[in-house]
């Protein structure tokens, strides 16, 4: 099920695991492990193509995605009969960083109106303070702009935005989890900002294309 320029994200979601690897913070991987016969497969009636069959070679990580040897891998839609696109849906992720006393959650990855929109929102409602990671996002964009509405949803409900460039360098995580701080939420102008021009990275980091509206 191929997300245009996914591969892009890559880089850029590599920069944040050192970030957050360097500030002593929790990393969570989530991916579809689906039943050969999973609902959303075009066979049984979904939308897609076979897609992340576990333990087959598409179900893997992507090899140059560097994930530390203690991430947390959180596996979702796992039964046949029902769809999950959220990191959140039957599985033990919300338990988990309620246990741990997490308050603020950074969300990055594939695809944009699907999973990362789910995550998203479901972290909010369980009121996780819950950044976008502008930059570390793609979209299918089945449908023209879905990406973009996916975007300004998460947005109108709560969620800040925030990419590399973002950071303060040295790299670091500011200690604060304050709504008012600017990796909290940030003016929808920028956003717009940064569909029309490359973004100027700071210290190490390589250009990046943002999301696409």
């Amino acid at each position: 099920m191929p997300v245009p320029e996914a591969d892009q994200v890559i880089p850029v979601l590599n920069d944040y695991i050192k970030i957050f690897k360097k500030a002593n913070a929790r990393i969570f991987a989530t991916r579809d492990w689906h039943p050969p016969n999973h609902i959303s497969f075009k066979a049984q009636g979904g939308p897609w193509p076979p897609h992340c069959i576990r333990d087959t070679e598409g179900a893997k990580f992507h090899p140059s995605l560097k994930i530390p040897s203690d991430v947390a891998i959180v596996s979702k839609a796992m039964e046949p009969h029902k769809e999950a696109y959220s990191g959140f849906d039957g599985t033990e992720l919300a338990n988990t960083l309620q246990k741990e006393g997490a308050t603020r959650l950074f969300v990055g990855g594939l695809a944009t109106e699907y999973c990362v929109k789910n995550t998203v929102l479901d972290a909010l409602g369980l009121s996780f303070k819950t950044i976008l990671l502008f930059d570390a996002i793609r979209g299918i964009n089945k449908e023209y702009d879905d990406a973009k509405k996916a975007i300004d949803q998460m947005i109108s409900c709560g969620a800040g935005q925030a990419s590399l460039s973002d950071f303060p360098y040295p790299i670091e995580v500011p200690s604060t989890g304050d709504p008012d701080n600017e990796l909290y939420e940030k003016p929808l102008a920028k956003i717009e900002t940064r569909k029309k021009a490359r973004m100027r990275p700071r210290g190490p980091y390589k250009r990046i294309r943002t999301e696409r509206g």
